[in-house]
């Protein structure tokens, strides 16, 4: 394995070898400080395991400090739940790659350890490739919740049956529409187009397009899988730093690549507009969730540079006037939350 924490091409998945047992799934739990989040992960699970011949279970460990992962996984999983830590902290990327390579499964569901799934999903998810042989990949619905896992709203509806999705590299190059909790991807589609890369933020969009340009993706409307959405994880220093942007500005370029050349253009366009009304409407939650107003002026700006429409005029417009007017600035002065 390469030391860059980066990879700037997509990591080889080596296929399983030969004599190695082939469950039909592999979960793989890939973890980082987020301990207090793996316990319902790891129940969730096991709340519907079909047994060790159809499901391996592993949690893979970039090296956390907030706790005792080895003990709690021995404590919930009593045996059935693998354990596998890294020498040092890879980064999340490397942990997927190591995930990717130590699963064993037909298909494989990376599981961040901060999220979760509801009863069901793995029949679900089984139910999709065997009614569509063809697919790739198979994802559910989700649901947006928080810290306590209540529910903040669901994913926006893609399909009112399950199905093969039609047109779905053109709907999912404009924008991402699955959250990896819910996406299950044949264990040979990573081995044939290797793992995530390039960055850190939006690094699972630009492989949902990747496996679009290559094989249908069957999806089922029912909402199985929990994407948590908490003050703690990386995406929230992405936001604060501004690197979200800047990572998703090169994960447009590279999809382009993915597209056939008739599509390209407009799906840019429609790309940086998606993500521009997005990281704007963000520029909200940066200034009073994690109460950070300059960076919150400057994930407005960030959006409107990509691409100037209303939404962007308007947050921009908002967060200047909040700034000028120095809005709830000493609630927040005394609110700074300390991000890792």
């Amino acid at each position: 394995m390469s030391m860059e924490r980066i990879p700037i091409v997509p990591p080889t998945i080596a296929p399983v070898p030969t004599g190695v047992r082939r469950p039909l799934f592999s979960v793989m739990i890939p973890t980082y400080n987020c301990t207090n989040y793996l316990r319902e992960a790891l129940t969730s699970v096991l709340l519907q395991d079909p047994g060790a011949d159809k499901m391996q279970i592993e949690v893979v460990d970039d090296c956390s400090t907030d706790a005792d992962v080895r003990g709690l996984v021995e404590q919930l999983g009593k045996g059935r739940v693998g354990y596998f830590r890294q020498e040092r902290n890879m980064g999340s990327l490397r942990n997927f790659e190591t995930c990717l390579n130590r699963s064993t499964g037909e298909f494989v569901h990376l599981l961040h350890g901060d999220d979760l799934v509801k009863p069901g999903f793995y029949k679900e998810i089984e139910s999709l490739f065997n009614q569509y042989p063809e697919a790739g990949a198979a994802f559910t619905g989700y649901l947006h919740v928080d810290e306590r896992t209540e529910v903040l709203y669901p994913n926006d509806t893609l399909s009112e049956r399950p199905c093969i999705i039609k047109d779905w590299l053109s709907v999912i190059a404009e924008g991402q529409r699955v959250q990896t909790p819910a996406m299950v991807v044949r264990r040979s589609v990573y081995e044939h187009l290797g793992s995530f890369f390039a960055f850190h933020y939006g690094e699972d969009w630009e492989m949902w397009v990747r496996i679009a340009a290559h094989y249908p993706v069957a999806h089922s409307p029912r909402h199985l899988a929990k994407y948590r959405v908490h003050k703690r994880n990386i995406t929230s220093n992405y936001f604060c730093s501004g690197q979200n942007i800047r990572d998703i500005e090169k994960a447009i370029e590279i999809v382009q690549q993915y597209l056939p050349a008739e599509m390209r253009s407009q799906l840019y366009e429609r790309a940086k507009r998606h993500y521009s009304r997005y990281f704007a409407r963000t520029s909200d939650m940066v200034y009073h969730s994690y109460h950070h107003p300059q960076q919150a002026l400057a994930q407005a700006k960030g959006a409107f540079n990509m691409d100037v429409n209303l939404t962007t005029i308007y947050f921009v417009c908002k967060m200047y006037m909040k700034l000028l007017i120095r809005y709830r600035y000493k609630d927040m002065q005394q609110q700074q939350p300390a991000l890792y």
